[in-house]
């Protein structure tokens, strides 16, 4: 089975739009809001998000930080090649401030877990959402729930689901995936590789 698109480029953009006009309706100007994105991926949708609410209210300055989470997630000890840390980048501190986490992907909740360890280096906020553009609802390890959500998806275990962005992968398109598909695949690629040489 081929990877089934479930959101492409245009329904995609409109997705990051609606997220946007969500925040404002919540937030207004987004005063004393910051918009947080976690390494690696839930920075681009982050960068996007940003762009689209400056856009949007025509403010130019929003509190705006990415936010590394590679060492407090649980099983970071547990991998078989060391971890490579990704940038944080966080200039102010979060007391008393509204915290939106960005996300591309909440799947068993445990990166999100990790980005709230990790933010409490930063201070103590007022209160903290999350936002992410893919919410796999019936695979949740953890409680924890999104406050916005660009699109539910109710796959299965052995199923994956891949955010692919303009600025890395040429477009803007959110795929299903079949593991088994993706083993035979990655099988075939190798066996015409080998065949090749």
């Amino acid at each position: 089975m081929k990877p089934v698109t479930l959101l492409a480029s245009k329904a995609f953009g409109l997705t990051v739009a609606r997220l946007c006009h969500q925040l404002i309706e919540d937030h207004g100007d987004l005063e004393g809001v910051a918009l947080i994105g976690l390494q690696p991926r839930g920075v681009v949708l982050a960068r996007r998000i940003r762009e689209e609410l400056k856009r949007i209210i025509g403010k130019e300055f929003l509190a705006y930080g990415e936010l590394d989470i590679t060492f407090h997630r649980d099983d970071f000890r547990h991998r078989s090649t060391p971890p490579t840390p990704s940038i944080t980048e966080l200039d102010f501190d979060l007391n008393d401030r509204k915290v939106v986490l960005v996300d591309d992907v909440l799947f068993t909740g445990r990166s999100i877990r990790a980005g709230l360890d990790a933010l409490l280096a930063f201070g103590r906020p007022s209160g903290v959402q999350l936002l992410v553009l893919i919410d796999r609802r019936f695979s949740r390890e953890l409680p924890i729930q999104p406050d916005y959500v660009g699109k539910w998806v109710d796959s299965i275990g052995d199923q994956r689901v891949t955010v692919e962005w303009k600025e890395s992968d040429g477009q803007d398109r959110v795929l299903l995936h079949s593991v088994e598909e993706d083993a035979r695949s990655a099988a075939s690629n190798a066996t015409g590789t080998s065949a090749a040489s």
